[in-house]
């Protein structure tokens, strides 16, 4: 909650300190539900501060997908899956991420109107 309040708050690199922090708690205490939610918004704060560039942004991007996925948890996978493929898109990356974020949205039959479902499908449109 501390890394989220920081992020909207601009501070970054304090943000980055505290999701570092609750990823390191979360190892040591074998808490693993919040996981991909702490990997996706590392990789946010990662971004602000590095550019989306910077190899750490997909790859915390890419364990945040991989552990929503080992836990089954279609609303964190979405999440994931949607940044992702953003990222993938700006490096010209278009068909893999759209291949990437297509199967995933399509499992949805409900909640289209949450902010996540409603980030996939523009992004879909856009890569589409």
């Amino acid at each position: 909650m501390r890394a989220e309040a920081l992020l909207t708050a601009e501070r970054y690199a304090e943000g980055l300190v505290q999701a570092d922090r609750a990823l390191a708690t979360s190892t040591q205490c074998g808490e693993r539900a919040d996981l991909s939610r702490i990997h996706r918004l590392r990789s946010v704060l990662l971004r602000h501060l590095r550019g989306s560039a910077d190899p750490e942004v997909a790859a915390s991007l890419e364990t945040a997908l991989t552990i929503a996925r080992q836990q089954d948890a279609k609303g964190w996978e979405i999440g994931a899956a949607t940044d992702l493929a953003q990222l993938w898109a700006e490096q010209g990356r278009r068909a893999e991420a759209y291949a990437l974020l297509a199967p995933v949205y399509g499992w949805f039959t409900q909640g289209f109107e949450t902010a996540d479902l409603k980030d996939a499908k523009a992004l879909l449109t856009d890569l589409g």
